[in-house]
């Protein structure tokens, strides 16, 4: 009997658990979403207000000076954030090594970068590089001081906290370049927005924030997230790389208002990645390294996320592949219509990416950092290849070719994620292979009701974006698709949890 009771127990216990690790994700998921859309919401907004007063050349010449910065900006973290997240138990001596070997480094890339300025204008064969380069080296200290605050709160899953500040620094220092953008700064008014974004980030994320570091440092501490953390390092350092490269090869190939053109058409193609499944990747690694042992469990997570994500990729992905001219020059202006086929192509490519990211956490929260490393090496080796047909044959050809790496990549990972979950490949390849030709049916109906139609910018986009995700949604109920039932199944619950909190709030 008290077996039996003890047995209760332990189940009522696991029930809670489960609860409020579903509330803790949820609320989560609902404030990085809000983060993302606020964030990304304005950053987009003065974006726009930006490219009507800059020059594409001006951004393309502070894309050419951000991809060095964001190459060696793998190296302040160091894969040590990842392994703060994903390590079960975390001693405040863990949290406080990591933020000071990231102050460190911090300064170390810093002073490199800053004399290495005139090595990489020449590269470019730009000298007005070197002062930009120069000044946004500081951005190495900048971010370090509010790194290890970040990785803090998303391992608790306090979302809240992020969220406000990077909305009000995303505002803030908007408005600050837009200003200065308007006073005539030119490029400078894009250094100012990058320096600034950081700064006002780590003065809300300080005040908000209760921890503190405390004045000690452990380098067994630091082997000890390093065993974990370095195979995440190698690997966030290879993607890093071989993800910057075109950006690099484009802005030495080509003039600077091709990159800005590449450029811009490559910023709006992550709003795909952003919102179709931005916030759930972020909440997703967290919360599988929470049930990480209870394999079952983990692949149910996996397998219903995929088909969420998979109904909110295609939406978009078809929605901004049909009106990408209208919204091109709608937004930024005529002097931007040399982005719209650069455009076109990367939103069919990044179909890959939001699917491929969840299959990748499987990985990740699994603690297979090794295997990680592996797949990332065997995938970038086709991106090398195709960043060879760029510099051999041209930017056309390249796009084309991210679709096909695209593709490749995305079963790879799913062929490795159903392996280490003990599932079939189809599991997970079926409701992706159904959202394709769901997608491209939708597309092709809508495409040909406005082929011969003539009509203003704006209603135009707006009747298109209206009558593929009319067809979009329509076939998918018709098909009764495993991905439609998961969104609105997903849908219907979040609704009524959040019913339910009322009342209880109420009561």
């Amino acid at each position: 009997m008290s077996e039996r009771r003890g047995n209760v127990s332990y189940g009522t216990r696991q029930a809670k658990h489960v609860s409020e690790l579903k509330q803790q994700a949820a609320r989560a998921f609902f404030w990085d979403f809000l983060g993302k859309f606020s964030t990304h919401g304005v950053s987009f907004f003065i974006s726009v207000l930006l490219a009507r007063i800059l020059e594409p050349s001006e951004f393309g010449m502070i894309t050419m000076v951000m991809v060095i910065i964001g190459i060696a900006g793998i190296f302040s973290d160091s894969g040590l954030g990842s392994a703060l997240i994903q390590k079960e138990k975390v001693l405040p001596i863990h949290y406080s090594t990591v933020f000071y070997f990231n102050i460190l480094i911090g300064l170390l890339l810093s002073t490199i970068v800053f004399f290495s300025a005139e090595w990489i204008a020449h590269f470019y064969e730009q000298d007005a590089l070197v002062p930009l380069v120069q000044v946004l080296s500081l951005s190495f200290i900048i971010n370090a001081f509010g790194s290890t605050q970040s990785t803090k709160l998303r391992k608790e899953l306090r979302y809240s906290v992020l969220t406000r500040s990077s909305f009000m620094s995303s505002l803030l220092s908007g408005l600050t370049g837009l200003i200065l953008a308007m006073q005539g700064f030119g490029v400078w008014s894009l250094v100012a927005q990058i320096l600034t974004m950081g700064i006002f980030y780590n003065v809300f994320i300080w005040g908000m924030s209760r921890w503190r570091p405390g004045v000690e440092f452990s380098m067994s501490s630091l082997r000890e997230l390093w065993t974990f953390g370095f195979h995440m390092f190698l690997a966030g350092l290879l993607d890093n790389v071989i993800s910057r490269m075109d950006y690099l090869l484009i802005g030495k190939l080509f003039t600077p208002a091709t990159l800005g053109f590449y450029h811009r058409a490559k910023s709006i193609n992550t709003i795909v990645a952003q919102y179709s499944s931005g916030s759930l990747m972020a909440v997703l690694f967290p919360v599988l390294s929470k049930v990480q042992s209870d394999i079952p469990r983990v692949c149910a997570i996996v397998t219903n996320l995929l088909r969420v994500v998979c109904f909110t990729t295609f939406l978009l992905i078809g929605g901004l592949y049909l009106i990408s001219e209208e919204f091109i020059l709608l937004l930024f202006g005529e002097k931007w219509l040399e982005a719209v086929p650069f455009m076109e192509v990367l939103i069919i490519s990044s179909f890959a990416y939001p699917l491929s990211a969840v299959m990748v956490n499987v990985l990740r929260s699994l603690g297979k950092s090794g295997e990680y490393l592996r797949l990332e090496i065997f995938k970038k080796s086709f991106v090398i290849l195709n960043l060879g047909v760029l510099y051999l044959f041209g930017i056309q050809i390249y796009l084309f070719g991210l679709i096909i790496i695209s593709t490749i990549n995305l079963s790879l990972n799913i062929l490795y994620a159903s392996r280490e979950l003990g599932v079939p490949f189809r599991t997970f390849a079926s409701p992706v292979i159904c959202q394709i030709l769901v997608t491209v049916a939708a597309v092709g109906i809508s495409w040909y009701v406005f082929s011969s139609s003539e009509c203003g910018l704006l209603l135009s986009m707006l009747l298109k974006g209206f009558c593929f995700s009319t067809i979009y949604l329509v076939l998918n109920v018709l098909l009764k698709t495993e991905s439609y039932i998961a969104f609105s199944t997903q849908i219907s619950s979040f609704s009524k949890d959040r019913l339910n909190d009322r009342r209880n709030d109420m009561g």
